[in-house]
């Protein structure tokens, strides 16, 4: 956590419960008819304390505090500086503002939390299985909540999990609390979530206040750009926050070349469920502040909310682009993208629409929302939470490291493992996939292991499924690893063949030399010699294919003395507009059209991809809802 603060935090409530749903007892039993009723046996005499559910309200001195060994309930408080924001604001024609509220949300995955525990007395160490999304940087808190080493604690994550979208990161409180519960009884325990447990204590995102304002030319053009944020972090400040305030933080800017920056960030703590990572977290509470203040712009100022955006945007002969808290925007066209959403979403249509909804005396209007979605994050970036002297005296943190492992068995067949812990976001075929491009093989003859034990597999504490990391990262890391493999399976055949590796290669599951069709044997056989024919390979060849890549790109720095932070490596840019209408009797809002523009780069799987968008739209519109990829990027 990058924040030093007081706070006891224990799995099971001490003297004060802070929140509904907070657990204050654990019952065991031989079966889960008995628990229950147990459970229902248990009487608790509670005093009740002035609850604080409102931030604002929290963070004011006289509020009532939830931990008095810290003494407020701000528990975190930085100023951010970038560029001349002073001087842009005295000189601006117009300063406009505004204040919005980001409401809690979460999702609700079809499976809960499932956590099964045991304790080796000999051993003094845990055995874990739990649905656990990551990132495993939270195995060194459990370990150490427990008061072992990180051998010590040994945790397994099965290969599906029923969908998370972030959420069961925020298992691994229950991990301590079932591995004491294990200890304790001297059995192995199971707890499985009901539904009534997930959605009262396991998990939501921050609810955050913004107050943002804009130092805008009359044009609309806009030259600084000045948050105050507070962040509603519930109860306790729970690892990985403050992550989903800083995440985002190199991209406060968003999509547009806006070079003077100001930002003061507060973490407060109120009497609500603790909050964790959620769908893209940190993203949704920027934009929503960030595209509201766009459209008051625009209102503001009797221009159109579109021509605001595009005056706005990073230009395309502007990348690589530094934003000024730090993020390298490495490459895009946003322009273009606009201008292909527009043409191919039927945004004239859609206008037509609304002027005749209009004349008809409807209230109908059309939204735009133009973002930079960030991927593969930087684990240092929650450390900028930190001054500079306090992550000095801490140590440097940084990086975004992603494992794999590639093998070919005896008889030729090609195993990957992976650690990135999916929910059904299809990562088994595209590193299946991948592999195959590599070695020429069937897509039906790799075998991909999604499976994590800590005590067996590689991994890194930057190891699991969130922030988009997957393409990037760990299909990256998969595509090293067969590389290597091919490499070496080209220098066997290279020496069987006696011709050069450049000549070899790989396809329709043969390995060939160009040129000589006469020179050609199955994948199969070519590998099998690392295993079954020793005596034949190349000097310097160890036998046994089997290669593991570990992975970090060297532009995910720690944070500097000035507080820059690439808070992510890539950043891909979506535009959505919408066209609304309101009913002004009931209030009822009706979405006419959704259209979405993901500038996703490289397409790895299409089919996948396109899944995935269609997953997160909005699928009530009366009309339509269109998806559009424009892979631009490169």
């Amino acid at each position: 956590v990058g924040v030093r603060q007081p706070m006891q935090h224990w799995c099971l409530a001490v003297d004060k419960v802070r929140y509904v749903g907070e657990p204050v007892a654990v019952v065991v039993a031989c079966d889960r008819y008995v628990a229950e009723d147990a459970v229902d046996a248990i009487e608790v005499d509670y005093e009740l304390l002035t609850p604080v559910v409102d931030p604002e309200t929290a963070a004011l001195p006289d509020a009532p505090v939830l931990h008095d060994d810290v003494g407020a309930n701000v528990v975190n408080d930085r100023h951010f500086s970038y560029g001349d924001p002073n001087r842009a604001f005295a000189q601006a024609a117009h300063r406009i503002g505004l204040k919005v509220r980001y409401p809690r949300s979460s999702c609700t995955p079809i499976e809960c939390y499932v956590v099964i525990a045991n304790y080796d007395v000999a051993a003094a160490s845990y055995d874990v299985t739990a649905n656990f999304q990551g990132p495993f940087a939270l195995h060194s808190v459990m370990a150490r909540a427990l008061k072992v080493g990180a051998s010590g604690l040994r945790l397994r994550t099965p290969p599906d999990s029923g969908g998370s979208f972030g959420i069961k990161q925020g298992v691994f409180a229950y991990v301590v609390l079932m591995a004491l519960a294990a200890r304790k009884a001297r059995a192995p325990v199971k707890w499985v979530e009901d539904r009534l447990e997930h959605l009262q204590a396991s998990s939501s995102a921050t609810n955050r206040v913004t107050e943002i304002e804009a130092a805008v030319s009359a044009d609309g053009r806009v030259s600084a750009l000045r948050y105050e944020q507070l962040d509603d972090c519930g109860a306790y400040l729970r690892a990985p926050e403050p992550a989903t305030f800083y995440r985002m933080h190199g991209t406060l800017t968003g999509a547009y070349d806006i070079q003077n920056l100001e930002a003061r960030n507060r973490v407060v703590l109120t009497n609500k469920t603790p909050t964790g990572l959620n769908r893209g977290f940190g993203g949704p509470q920027v934009y929503y502040a960030l595209e509201r203040l766009m459209q008051r712009i625009a209102v503001e100022l009797d221009l159109d909310p579109l021509d605001v955006i595009r005056r706005n945007l990073v230009p395309a002969d502007a990348f690589p682009y530094r934003a000024p808290a730090g993020s390298l925007l490495d490459s895009g066209d946003y322009q273009s993208a606009v201008t292909q959403g527009v043409a191919q979403g039927g945004l004239d249509e859609l206008k037509q629409r609304r002027d005749a909804a209009r004349q008809e005396g409807r209230l109908y209007g059309i939204g735009y929302c133009a973002v930079v979605e960030p991927s593969i994050s930087n684990m240092g970036y929650i450390t900028t939470a930190m001054t500079p002297a306090e992550r000095e005296k801490a140590g440097p943190k940084n990086g975004a490291v992603a494992t794999a492992t590639v093998g070919v068995d005896p008889l030729g067949g090609v195993t990957v493992h992976v650690s990135s812990t999916p929910q059904g976001q299809g990562h088994r075929t595209v590193a299946a996939q991948v592999i195959a491009d590599v070695l020429g093989l069937d897509f039906e003859a790799i075998t991909v292991n999604v499976e994590l034990d800590t005590q067996k597999d590689p991994w890194s504490n930057a190891s699991g499924n969130y922030s988009s990391r997957f393409a990037g990262a760990v299909a990256g890391t998969v595509y090293e690893a067969a590389n290597r493999i091919r490499k070496r399976v080209a220098a066997i055949a290279a020496h069987q063949f006696e011709v050069d590796a450049s000549r070899i290669r790989f396809g329709d599951g043969r390995v060939t030399v160009a040129d000589d069709d006469r020179l050609s044997t199955s994948f199969r056989r070519m590998a099998g010699t690392a295993h079954w024919a020793p005596a034949l390979l190349p000097e310097g060849e160890p036998g046994g294919l089997r290669e593991t890549a570990f992975w970090s790109p060297p532009q995910l720095a720690a944070p500097d003395v000035n507080d820059h932070i690439n808070s992510s490596l890539c950043y891909g840019f979506v535009f959505d507009y919408c066209g609304v209408e309101i009913d002004t009797v009931t209030g009822r809002v009706r979405l006419d059209r959704y259209v979405t523009l993901h500038d996703a780069g490289r397409i790895l799987n299409p089919a996948v991809l396109d899944g995935q968008v269609r997953g997160g739209t909005p699928t009530h519109a009366k009309r339509s809802s269109q998806v559009l990829l424009a892979p631009v990027l490169e």
